[in-house]
This record gives C-alpha cells, sequence and structure tokens, in this order.
C-alpha cells in the first residue's frame, strides 16, 4: 500500500457508521466518482484496502483518487436521492452516464390558427407548445407520421390561413393523404377537431378516440350526411389498421418496462424493453464499462428515471438490485403512484426478460462484429466453468492414430465464438511409439508452450505467441490430468477442461478436476463446445489420414534396394504423389537431393520396367 492510498484509508476510518454520500476528487480537485453508503466508513475504507476483490475499473479510479469529501444523510433514502443528483449535476468520469436531454425528443404544436403536429428534437424559442421529452427519437417520428396520415393533416412547409387558395395541392393531396386546407375547402372548426383527434390518438388514448369518432359517424350517417359519416369510417379504418400491425406482447394491460443485461468481459450492453397496453412501443440501449453486479443496476435505473419524465406501474429486471426496496421507494414518489420493482424467476415475466437479455447480447455482438448467439454462449461457458475471464481465445486438442501408428495430435482455435483456422497447428508425436494418449497429451503441451516461452516477446496475436483463455480437450479428467502435469512447471494459469462424449460420440459434460459439469441443459454452451468438440476431431483425424497415407506410400518406395525412409520423403517432397514418380525421367529423378543416378535408374525400373527387371532392384 503506498502512502496516499494509506492516508486515505486513515481518513476513511474515521468516518461515522452513518448514512451518506462520498465524493471522489483527483489531483486537481475534479470529481471522478459519487457514491453512497448505509455505513460511511465501511464502504469508503473498502476502497482504501486490498484491491484484490475490485474491478478493473475501480481500482483505476482508487488510482486516480487524490481525495474525498462526504455528506451525512439523515436516512439511506436520502442518501440514494442525493446520490442521484449529485451525478446528474458533476457527471463524474467513473460513475453510469447514460444521455442528458439533448438526447430527447419531442411533440411540437404551432400555435398558428391552422395548428401542425411535428417531431422534433429540440425545444425552440417559438411560441408553441411541446409534448415530452421521450427517449426514442425513431417511435416519436413514427407516431407523428401515424396521426398525420389517419388524420389527414397536412405535412407540406405551406402556412394556413396565408397560402390558402395559392398553388395547387401537393401529392398528399391527391393520394388522400391530407385533408387539403390549401383548396380552401375546409372550415377551421372541422380542421380543429382533426387536430384534437389525433393529439388524443399520440397520448395513446385510442379507444377513446374510436369511440368518438364512431359517435360521429353514426350521427352523421342519421342525420344522413353520408359524405362526412365516410370520413369518419376512414379515420376509424386507418386506426384499427395500424393496431392490427402492432405485436401484442403481454397478457397484462399494465405500464412496464423491462431491463436486461448482457456481458462481454467489462463491456456491458443495457436494453430497455417498453410496454404499455400490452404492446411494445418503445426500446433504447445502452452500451457501458464495468461489472454487472446489484449496485450496477441500481445506480443504472436510478439515473435513467432521474432523466425521464414519467415512471410505469411495473418495473421488470433481470437481477437482483441492491436497495430494492429503497429504489421502489424512489420510483414510486416520482410516479405518484405505486410501482412495483420485481425479478420474475416464472411465466410471462421471464419471458420477456429472456427477450430483452437477446437483444442485449445482439446488441453488445452488433458492437463487436460479432453474432449474439456467440457472445452469449462465451459468457455462458463462463459462468458454467466458474472462469475468471471470458474465454475469448479458446485452444482444442485431440489426439489420432491407427493402433498406435503414425501418432499425431491437432490444435485448432476458437476466437470470440468461430473457428480462427489462421492458428490452427499440427504435431506429429515424437517421444514414443505405440499407444499412449496420455503420454501424447503431455508431449504436445509441453512442445505448445515451450514454443510460447520463445515467442512471447514478439507480441504474437496468434499461434504460439499467445495464450488461452481456455484449454479444452478431447477426452476425460485422464487428459485433464496429464495436461495440468504439462503445465506445472510453466506456472501459467490457464483453465483446463475435457470434452466428455456419450456412447454415440455425441458431446455430454465437461470434465474437470471435481469431475464433470453437464452441459446438455444450457444449449448455447451445448452447441459451442460440441462445435468444438466436432471442429478439433475432424483436424486431427484429417491430418492423420494424410500422414498415414503418406507413410503406406513412403513403404512402397523402401522396397527398393538404396531407398531408405529419408530419400522416400524427399522424392515425396519433390513429386508429390507415386503417379507423379511413375512418370517421372531418370534424369528428373536423378535431381532429387540424394539419389544417385544409380538409385534413379533403380526407381525408373521398379515403376516401369519388366518383372525382371523390378525382380533385380530388391
Amino acid at each position: 500500500m503506498n502512502i496516499k492510498t494509506k492516508a486515505l484509508r486513515e481518513k476513511a476510518m474515521k468516518l461515522p457508521l452513518t448514512p451518506g454520500v462520498y465524493i471522489m476528487k483527483n489531483s486537481k480537485g475534479k470529481i471522478i466518482y459519487i457514491g453512497k453508503a448505509k455505513k460511511l466508513k465501511n464502504r469508503v475504507s473498502q476502497y482504501f484496502g486490498s484491491q484484490n476483490g475490485h474491478t478493473l475499473k475501480v481500482r483505476k479510479m482508487v488510482e486516480n483518487v487524490d481525495d474525498f469529501d462526504y455528506i451525512l444523510c439523515d436516512s439511506e433514502f436520502e442518501a440514494l436521492v442525493l446520490e442521484a443528483s449529485l451525478i446528474k449535476q458533476n457527471m463524474p468520469k467513473y460513475n453510469i452516464l447514460l444521455k442528458d436531454d439533448k438526447g430527447y425528443s419531442y411533440i411540437k404544436i404551432t400555435n398558428d390558427p391552422y395548428r401542425k403536429i411535428s417531431a422534433v428534437l429540440q425545444k425552440d424559442e417559438s411560441d408553441s407548445q411541446f409534448i415530452g421529452p421521450f427517449t426514442s427519437s425513431y417511435s416519436v417520428k413514427q407516431s407523428v407520421d401515424e396521426a398525420n396520415k389517419i388524420f389527414r393533416l397536412p405535412q407540406c412547409g405551406k402556412v394556413f390561413p396565408r397560402d390558402i387558395k395559392k398553388g395547387r395541392p401537393c401529392l398528399n393531396y391527391h393520394i388522400d393523404r391530407c385533408m387539403g386546407v390549401c383548396t380552401g375547402k375546409i372550415p377551421l372548426p372541422e380542421y380543429e377537431e382533426a387536430v384534437c383527434e389525433a393529439l388524443k390518438f399520440l397520448d395513446g388514448d385510442i379507444n377513446s378516440v374510436i369511440k368518438s369518432l364512431t359517435e360521429k359517424m353514426t350521427l352523421a350517417s342519421e342525420n344522413l350526411q353520408f359524405e362526412t359519416a365516410a370520413k369518419y369510417r376512414d379515420r376509424i379504418n386507418a386506426i384499427k389498421s395500424m393496431q392490427s400491425k402492432q405485436i401484442v406482447v403481454t397478457e397484462s394491460s399494465d405500464s412496464k418496462d423491462v431491463f436486461a443485461v448482457a456481458a462481454n468481459g467489462e463491456d456491458l450492453c443495457v436494453v430497455v424493453l417498453r410496454f404499455n397496453g400490452g404492446k411494445l412501443c418503445d426500446s433504447e440501449h445502452f452500451f457501458l464499462d464495468g461489472e454487472a453486479n446489484s449496485q450496477m443496476r441500481t445506480d443504472f435505473l436510478m439515473q435513467y428515471y432521474g432523466m425521464r419524465y414519467s415512471v410505469p406501474h411495473k418495473v421488470i429486471v433481470d437481477e437482483e438490485c441492491e436497495d430494492a426496496e429503497l429504489l421502489e421507494r424512489y420510483l414510486t414518489e416520482k410516479r405518484g403512484k405505486k410501482c412495483t420493482v420485481s425479478v420474475p424467476q416464472r411465466g410471462e415475466g421471464v419471458k420477456l426478460i429472456n427477450m430483452c437479455r437477446e437483444n442485449a447480447f445482439e446488441k453488445l455482438a452488433q458492437k463487436k462484429g460479432r453474432k449474439g448467439k456467440e457472445v452469449r454462449a462465451l459468457e455462458e461457458l463462463k459462468e458454467l466453468l466458474g472462469l475468471a475471464a471470458t474465454p475469448e481465445y479458446i485452444e482444442s486438442y485431440d489426439i489420432s492414430h491407427t493402433a498406435g501408428a503414425d501418432n499425431v495430435a491437432g490444435m485448432i482455435v476458437f476466437k470470440n465464438g468461430k473457428p480462427y483456422k489462421k492458428a490452427y497447428r499440427t504435431f506429429a508425436i515424437k517421444s514414443f511409439t505405440g499407444q499412449d494418449d496420455y503420454g501424447s497429451m503431455r508431449e504436445i503441451l509441453t512442445r505448445r508452450f515451450n514454443e510460447y516461452l520463445l515467442s512471447k516477446d514478439e507480441n504474437a496475436e496468434d499461434g504460439f505467441g499467445k495464450l488461452p483463455d481456455l484449454i479444452l480437450l478431447d477426452g476425460g479428467i485422464g487428459q485433464v490430468n496429464a495436461v495440468n502435469e504439462a503445465l506445472a512447471p510453466f506456472n501459467l494459469n490457464i483453465p483446463v477442461f475435457g470434452m466428455v462424449k456419450d456412447n454415440k460420440h455425441r458431446t455430454r459434460a465437461i470434465a474437470h478436476d471435481g469431475g464433470e459439469i453437464t452441459i446438455n441443459d444450457n444449449r448455447s454452451v451445448f452447441t459451442l463446445v460440441s462445435e468444438i468438440q466436432e471442429e478439433v476431431h475432424r483436424f486431427s483425424v484429417g491430418y492423420h489420414r494424410k500422414k498415414h497415407a503418406k507413410s503406406g506410400l513412403t513403404l512402397s518406395l523402401t522396397q527398393i534396394n538404396g531407398i531408405g525412409e529419408q530419400k522416400a520423403k524427399a522424392l515425396f517432397r519433390e513429386f508429390k504423389t507415386i503417379k507423379a514418380i511413375k512418370s517421372a525421367t531418370v534424369e528428373e529423378l536423378g535431381k532429387v537431393k540424394g539419389i544417385t543416378p544409380e538409385l534413379a535408374e533403380k526407381i525408373y525400373l521398379y515403376y516401369n520396367g519388366t518383372d525382371d527387371e523390378k525382380y533385380s532392384n530388391f
């Protein structure tokens, strides 16, 4: 512990055991982190003790802390609210920071005699009415466009009544998407009625709008105003057509927001799905860094709703939040009515969380140029195996031989959940002959990490110069133990697991020194591990077959007197196949290193001479 950290810890140990907010500052006095605590002394002193339990982000923050301040509060709830307020004011570097109001959208209603409705990104200085803010500019624009189409409101640049009867009507009028105020045939009261109905529609009171339009249509029909009744009918049909395109996702009509987090290392993506009336009405996503824990979820929700003007009836979260009761109280007070925060365990809520999480993984994968299923599989493999980090670079090994002959091994690499063939390697077993799979595993892993020691300073991005995050072996606990023995002298902390097959040669479980881990119930992990096991088996068997075939052909050459294994290999390096050797002339054969003119003639006669000539070559 350095002098500065020691001094900060001594200061922290003098803090009271009461609720409050602490404010971390750097050497320039700038606020870099704000947090809350139930007991200030306990929470703040943790930062300046051992750093082993902290994430990388927290360790970096602590390194930059030069001093801290604190504010005592009467309760945990007061500390929670104060923390949120101070974060919004100061935007500290190491807190979760979401977008401010400049990312919002509004619905603008002009104050002209003929009011117009439009979607805008900023409030302007005009004497207009603004509804919002809304968090999704896409949703706002889509809703305004729908309202203008259904109620046939003008979307052109003309100003009324100034431009009435000045110029021809635009295309929207001719395709029946505008009532044609510019023609002078639409009285102001009729236009104002359509604007009011459009605003009710945008407010989400669709059933009320349909009921009102139906009553007006019926009245107009009874008064024999059939043209007017037809206008109302067309508006009703347009609204119902729009509704039929929306997918009902939930059985409940309560307003609810669903939150889920996807993690890949210290990269996080939070997705929010917003439901109203059983329909998905909006979605948002945020990229963060850090650890996806209970504190992070509470911090995120406090900032998220601190920036919004409305809170739903229900907030559904994928995992528990820190200080959940205080969070629920804050949201209830902001809403003015009861708001519940829950983590569903079954039923519809779990389905919504899964849908939300899938979207989060997909967004995170798109950011990294990958697929959502690959990111999710690696994260779930990390959790299943209890790994410290996401295994983005996985090496896998398999042994192949024929009854102990032509022993070989294949090494494949999966990078970010996909085969990375540039880093594939093959090994021919050299230290023994015969069948010994454990001995083979020890040899190839020893050779592999000896190569690492030779090339580790070359900043290699693949191959032997890069350490894997995880090693998967084709086999059970015996192979795992053999590899761990080989790794021990290198002092490398690399997790090693085996891939176990059932009696039908399908992946069944993952073996480790404590037994077996079943993976059949986890579809993402099962698919990934099965793919790795099949690929390493294919690669090693392919190399073995090639080597075995070559050794068989080499054997036929060694039947010739004077041709040993090394000269046979030299001939194959030059001609590649037996067919090419048979077709070669004596002169061409004699050009191979180690092949004398006499040997060249023997080889030629062996494949092309009479039986007597062939026999004389033995």
